[in-house]
């Protein structure tokens, strides 16, 4: 009798599991890298069944491109993709149909660089200084207004392509200043070997504030119902992450053996305040203030209406 209570009570576990695990639904995103500590709260809502919780089977993909998710999401091959605002911006200019659903990293993160010996106490002290830089775009136009702010322009400094060397190039010395580092990769990497930086953040120099990292999809997928859910297991994994940040990195550690390294250990706990504590929040304001600045500098042609960027929250 015992023998057929437990084969009854196996049989029903495993229809229940079957059940449970047959009404996820799947979802597809695309990365904008490799997993890295800028996508934790994704790996996390996955280690701790956050995203089955809310009926989902998220399966993260990398790209063989960064700029792969924005051509994989309008092309219909992907659900959901991880990308720049302003990027974003640029996409949407061009007539790409694409949507922001949600947010992953709510700040910018470029920064200029300067070593703590280099005399250079605030940006005016740039002057007759050479500066290195290894993309065009962005980030140059925010240095040349950076410069604009302080009364300087690109003819009062030596602006050298340092082609992605930007780390070597400052600690070498070979340019007094970088632009382009990322305050949560390289700036807490080079602290932690030692070395003392002053940091100037775009945001607090004049640049409007921008999201680094966005959720986008096909914007005739705008309201499809699973995103809501994937948004809701994100905040729950952001707010995991900010209560046991020691423990999801040894997690992401062990998941990622190839990526337990100083250098990732760093960026994660540097990464962790960077989150959207919730993914779904909008700010119109600073959407708008953005693409206006975007426009005055040439990158997009027209500021689109909120109800282009973004689906109503």
């Amino acid at each position: 009798m015992k023998k057929v209570i437990a084969l009854l009570l196996l049989s029903l576990f495993t229809t229940l599991s079957f059940a449970a695990n047959k009404h996820l639904e799947k979802l597809t995103v695309i990365l904008d890298w490799f997993p890295n500590p800028d996508h934790a709260p994704l790996i996390i809502a996955k280690q701790q069944g956050f995203f089955k919780e809310q009926g989902l089977e998220v399966e993260l993909i990398g790209p063989a491109d960064p700029s792969d998710p924005p051509k994989l999401v309008a092309a219909g091959k992907a659900d959901i993709g991880i990308t720049y605002q302003p990027d974003f911006m640029e996409q949407v200019d061009q007539g790409l149909p694409l949507i922001r659903i949600g947010t992953l990293i709510d700040k910018p993160l470029d920064c200029l660089v300067v070593l703590n010996d280099s005399g250079i106490k605030n940006l005016a002290g740039l002057k007759g200084k050479q500066i290195g830089l290894s993309v065009s775009g962005l980030s140059n136009v925010m240095l040349k207004v950076l410069l604009q702010r302080q009364g300087l322009s690109e003819t009062d400094v030596e602006l050298v392509n340092v082609h992605y060397n930007l780390t070597q190039a400052l600690l070498s010395r070979k340019v007094d200043a970088v632009t382009g580092l990322m305050r949560n990769v390289e700036v807490p990497i080079l602290e932690a070997q030692g070395h003392k930086v002053e940091t100037f953040f775009p945001e607090d120099n004049g640049i409007p504030t921008y999201s680094e990292l966005i959720f986008i999809a096909h914007i005739a997928n705008a309201h499809d119902d699973r995103f809501p859910r994937f948004l809701k297991a994100l905040q729950k994994a952001v707010a995991y992450l900010d209560e046991h940040p020691k423990e999801t990195w040894q997690q992401f550690a062990k998941q990622y053996p190839e990526s337990n390294n100083e250098a990732n250990r760093a960026s994660w706990f540097a990464t962790l305040p960077y989150f959207a504590e919730n993914p779904a929040d909008f700010n119109d304001a600073d959407w708008l203030q953005f693409a206006a600045f975007m426009k005055q500098n040439q990158l997009i042609k027209k500021i689109q209406p909120i109800s282009r960027y973004t689906i109503p929250v």
